[in-house]
């Protein structure tokens, strides 16, 4: 009986598991929306960029109903096919188009409640009347309780090569689309050379405005990018998209034109500064003052936002010794070097070293482990001001002419005089395979063509010595480093987990280099790739010989 309990019990589970799975399966022909900007519960795993959701009240007051899912798109193609357009729902002030739904801004509660309400199931109903597909009329069919689902929508860029086409659009007026707010003209004003970001007025969210008089990111970039379109358009000119899915759709966004070169943004910023504290005097820095290559760094990313995350001023402007309230209290050494994020210098050299080019031998170094000074110079190369160095003598504006020698001395420099074994023999496992033949030259030079390739990894790995830290990682950078026996030498270590054994080391080392790297050959589950396994001794004879040296000894035949 408990058996055939057991059985039965099994049964349903396994009937509830099938209908499970082909309820999930029917999900994704549901259509799907984002219910706000955060994440909520989904039907589905598809979605569509154009689903927007109606929850103008929650500003207000709290919601009494479950907010409304709109496709925008869906509309726009329904207006359309009807002559018509934007301006049957947004309404237009100043010769500009309002982002807004049938007003300007919201009033109170009651009145924007009633435009949607009037507007929406007013159009539906003579939809309706006219025997015409339209959408619901009904409150339960806008206010679904249980329509709890995501949206495909993906945020919007502006990167170098779209602002440069921009650019070229606009006829070289950057006043089309930069402006100011001046203060005392209650006005916008275009600042000539002042040119910065939207975002660094029209914030992401709209929380963080409210007390500024300023409208969101969101907003301003619907109402002026999609005015400008429609304009331009209107003139039977090319312009970019107007609906949803033309901006946030993944797929759209990979179908924009980029251009191979883009001349550098005009905004009378210097090739390279010296980087120094904002400090009053007495307070020194406790390390030599750094040249940074402005235009150099300008090439590897597509904004000024990335550096210069509150306006293009200079980063002391905001991160002091101390800290300030500018700068969020993130001293300049935190801006400097905190690890973890891409705004800091130190942050953002570290996320390259997960390239596959570099992370074969960063991936296995100890994080965090404390630099040592001849690291720090390679940024810190000044002397301070106290010093008599040749270089600062000259001044801090010859100082930052020299630096592009003074790099190129270091570039053209990643050569060493080195007796380079061109293969090294591991015989750590010959009592049950043939020595390994390591292409030890091979390596290094496939690792330094890497290195030669990047500007960065060339500016920290100036000579060949520091290309055998990948594998000598806690040698200094030398000729001759440690055999890996002097550290590895017992095969495990209790006290240290993260010291293995010779045989533990080589294999972590070379399997997990060829991993992060991916390096495909050999196969790391294939041992005969490196190995090659010996035959069994034979018994006859002496121990030291194998059974392939025996073969080949003429066999004496007895009697």
């Amino acid at each position: 009986m408990v058996k055939g309990r057991s059985l039965l019990i099994g049964a349903k589970i396994s009937a509830v598991i099938i209908i499970l799975l082909l309820l999930i399966g029917n999900m994704g022909t549901f259509e799907v929306a984002a219910m706000s900007e955060t994440p909520a519960q989904t039907l589905s795993f598809s979605g569509r960029p154009d689903a927007i959701t109606i929850d103008t009240l929650k500003n207000l007051k709290e919601l009494e109903r479950t907010p409304v899912v709109f496709f925008h798109d869906r509309h726009t193609i329904a207006l359309e096919k009807k002559n018509k357009d934007c301006t049957n729902c947004h309404l237009s002030e100043n010769d500009r188009m309002s982002p807004m739904f049938m007003r300007h801004e919201d009033s109170n509660q009651e009145t924007v409640m009633n435009i949607y309400h009037n507007n929406c199931i007013g159009c539906h109903s003579k939809m309706l009347k006219a025997d015409e597909k339209t959408g619901p009329i009904v409150c339960g069919e806008c206010h679904r309780k249980k329509y709890m689902v995501i949206s495909s929508r993906a945020p919007m860029g502006f990167d170098r090569s779209l602002h440069y086409r921009h650019y070229l659009a606009q006829k070289e007026k950057c006043e089309a689309c930069h402006h100011e707010y001046d203060q005392e003209n209650k006005k916008l004003v275009y600042a000539e050379g002042k040119e910065g970001t939207c975002r660094y007025c029209h914030k992401k969210n709209t929380e963080e405005i409210n007390n500024e008089k300023r409208i969101s990111m969101r907003l301003a970039s619907h109402l002026s990018c999609i005015d400008c379109h429609l304009k331009t358009t209107a003139k039977n000119m090319f312009a970019g998209p107007v609906t949803c899915g033309g901006c946030h759709d993944l797929e759209a966004q990979k179908n924009i034109e980029k251009l191979d070169k883009v001349p550098r943004i005009k905004r009378k910023q210097p090739d390279i500064v010296l980087i120094k504290t904002g400090d009053q005097k007495d307070l020194e820095p406790t390390m030599y003052r750094v040249p940074f290559g402005h235009k150099a760094h300008e090439g590897y990313n597509d904004t000024c936002r990335e550096c210069h995350h509150a306006d293009l001023q200079s980063c002391i402007g905001c991160h002091t010794l101390k800290g300030s309230e500018e700068g969020k209290y993130i001293k300049l050494n935190e801006a400097m070097h905190l690890l973890g994020t891409k705004q800091s210098c130190m942050g953002c050299h570290e996320t390259n070293l997960n390239n596959k080019a570099c992370a074969g031998c960063h991936a296995f170094m100890e994080k965090g482990r404390k630099q040592d000074e001849a690291a720090c110079m390679k940024c810190h190369m000044a002397p301070p001001k106290k010093s008599t160095g040749v270089l600062y003598q000259s001044g801090e504006r010859r100082l930052a002419r020299m630096i592009p020698e003074i790099w190129q001395s270091i570039f053209g420099n990643t050569s060493q005089d080195m007796d380079i074994p061109k293969k090294v023999v591991i015989r750590a496992l010959e009592n049950e395979f043939e020595p390994v033949e390591l292409e030890h030259l091979k390596i290094i030079n496939y690792l330094k063509k890497h290195i030669d390739d990047s500007k960065l990894a060339s500016y920290f790995h100036p000579v060949e010595a520091s290309l055998c830290q990948g594998c000598h990682h806690n040698s200094p950078a030398s000729a001759t480093p440690p055999k890996c026996g002097s550290c590895h030498g017992k095969p495990f270590n209790e006290k240290n987990l993260a010291m293995p054994g010779l045989k533990g080391a080589y294999h972590r080392q070379c399997m997990g280099c060829h991993d992060q790297m991916g390096i495909e050959k050999p196969d790391k589950l294939d041992c005969a790739g490196c190995h090659i396994e010996k035959k069994q001794q034979i018994k006859e004879g002496s121990p030291d010989k194998t059974a392939s040296q025996a073969e080949n000894k003429p066999t004496k035949i007895k009697g």
